[in-house]
């Protein structure tokens, strides 16, 4: 979906073979979404449990188990990047992401190497290689787009690593006559889950720090202007019924920006279509709530830091549950 004056766009956090040949395909036949998204975690959900991998897996008995995973996902993003290609062929996004092995975070070398390796296996323009950001990760994010290869930088917390992200892909525009997207994939809702019960305990506006420190990160990134270099919320679905489910799209619409959003939030917000931009916020308003979360006991950098490293954690330990999986399947 785009907001044409804004150039918003909302991307669907989700991969599975049925889907892509049903649903995928009718939102965007509507033009609700215009690109897509995946990581370890995404692929778990539909290689582990959906029906629609295991006659291919039947075939595959000879490979690893990470050549296992990578013939089953890499079909499905080639089938993804296949259907987007009308709308990446007139300029309207048409991406669909995947992520490097999150073993090689901090090997910037091998990063470099798998992320042109899936590129060139996957073999359509449309594919976005993602790279969490870590300090390695950046110089690989730096020759991946040099070499004109679109980049999405991920598990970004900070403005830190989002500025670092912004400085490779900056790098890599100035290396190269190819102009190539990317997107510095910030996390939202994971760090309000993290201090909203002590914020609320002390009396603080609770489900809002997630959108402050985003909404930061992208005004810092829109201030650096790199070409073609959008921010792009993630981590943007809502956990129980405090929130309306649309929550982090509506509180985040920004000019030049993307959403990727779980399917069920993608539907919570058709049922209100806002269309109103949010961002930028004032840096009042970012200083106020950020000194007010900082006197109600919170430890921003702190908490960022956990997040970070939780992240990571959490693709890796979906990686490897593939993995194992994919090692007793025949």
């Amino acid at each position: 979906m785009m907001i044409p004056e804004s150039r918003f766009s909302l991307w669907a956090d989700f991969i599975e073979r049925t889907f892509l040949e049903e649903a995928f395909q009718d939102l965007i036949a509507k033009g609700i979404i215009n690109g897509a998204t995946s990581n370890p975690a995404i692929f778990k959900q539909a290689i582990l449990t959906s029906p629609a991998y295991k006659q291919q897996l039947s075939t595959l008995a000879s490979l690893t188990p990470k050549g296992r995973y990578e013939a089953l996902a890499l079909q499905d993003i080639q089938r993804a990047a296949d259907i987007l290609r009308p709308l990446y062929d007139r300029g309207d996004d048409g991406y669909v992401s995947i992520e490097v092995d999150p073993f090689l975070c901090d090997d910037t070398h091998a990063t470099i190497e798998e992320g042109i390796r899936l590129h060139s296996r996957i073999d359509r323009p449309n594919v976005m290689i993602k790279i969490p950001a870590t300090p390695e990760g950046y110089e690989a994010m730096n020759v991946l787009a040099s070499r004109g290869i679109a980049v999405n930088a991920t598990l970004v917390f900070s403005m830190e690593q989002a500025l670092s992200c912004a400085s490779a892909f900056e790098k890599a525009s100035q290396n190269s006559d190819r102009a190539v997207d990317t997107v510095i994939s910030v996390f939202v809702s994971r760090i309000d889950r993290a201090i909203d019960s002590h914020l609320a305990a002390a009396g603080c506006r609770v489900s809002r720090m997630g959108i402050i420190n985003a909404a930061a990160i992208y005004q810092g990134v829109m201030a650096m202007n790199v070409p073609s270099c959008r921010v792009l919320f993630a981590s943007t679905g809502v956990k129980g019924d405090d929130l309306r489910g649309s929550y982090y799209i509506d509180e985040l619409l920004a000019p030049n920006s993307v959403n990727t959003a779980p399917i069920a939030t993608i539907e919570a917000y058709l049922q209100g279509s806002d269309v109103t931009m949010k961002l930028p916020l004032s840096i009042e308003e970012i200083d106020e709530h950020t000194r007010n979360v900082a006197n109600a006991g919170v430890d921003m950098e702190a908490v960022i830091a956990t997040q970070i490293a939780e992240g990571l954690e959490a693709f890796k330990v979906a990686f490897t549950d593939i993995l194992t999986t994919l090692e007793v399947t025949q």
